[in-house]
């Protein structure tokens, strides 16, 4: 390895480190991890304060990239890549039309965005209703975001307006379920 930030942590990579990352945000338990792994969790804590040390420290950003494509790739690590937490049907299913239907990607990004303007918790809120946790979701956003990175104004406006009109639709549901928005008998 060229860059020494990139070296393991008391023997804890830095695919790793985004592997465990990307399984505890999918709701798999801690234990279960550092079991599966071979980890005591006192040096799972200090290598994880130190990876986050490195990332900070790290002016090309090369640690932080590369922590984002390995929490992506979660599934082809040796150990944890068929680690799981307990997935209803629905959840799985879900979880595979985001990974293929841009448009059901973005409907959920749009539906997660409003709950957080209504004041729930969005993540929660797509799970409860969807069955994808907050780690699956940001895998599968991790998988699009190579894919969306070249593409051209037109198709990133057509996506963005797409989201923003699925976000409208949830807000007004979220708002008729709180009772309607404070202005709402307000005319001008």
């Amino acid at each position: 390895m060229s860059n020494p930030l990139l070296e393991p942590i008391h023997q804890v990579s830095l695919f790793d480190y985004a592997a465990i990352s990307a399984k505890l945000a999918s709701g798999v338990s801690e234990d279960e991890i550092l079991q599966t792994l071979g980890i005591e969790k006192a040096i799972f804590e200090e290598a994880s304060a130190l990876w986050i040390a490195r990332m900070q420290e790290d002016s090309t950003f090369e640690v932080t990239t590369l922590f984002g494509q390995y929490f992506a790739e979660v599934d082809n690590h040796p150990k944890l890549g068929q680690l799981n937490a307990e997935i209803s049907e629905d959840g799985l299913a879900n979880i595979e039309k985001m990974k293929t239907d841009r448009y059901f990607f973005e409907e959920l990004n749009g539906a997660r965005q409003a709950a957080y303007a209504y004041g729930y918790d969005g993540a929660q809120w797509i799970q409860e209703n969807f069955g994808i946790s907050l780690g699956e979701f940001q895998a599968v956003a991790m998988q699009w975001m190579p894919l969306t990175a070249d593409e051209g104004y037109e198709t990133l406006r057509h996506y963005l307006d797409y989201r923003e009109a699925r976000e409208k639709e949830y807000a007004e549901k979220f708002a008729a379920e709180q009772g309607g928005n404070v202005a709402d008998d307000i005319e001008f």
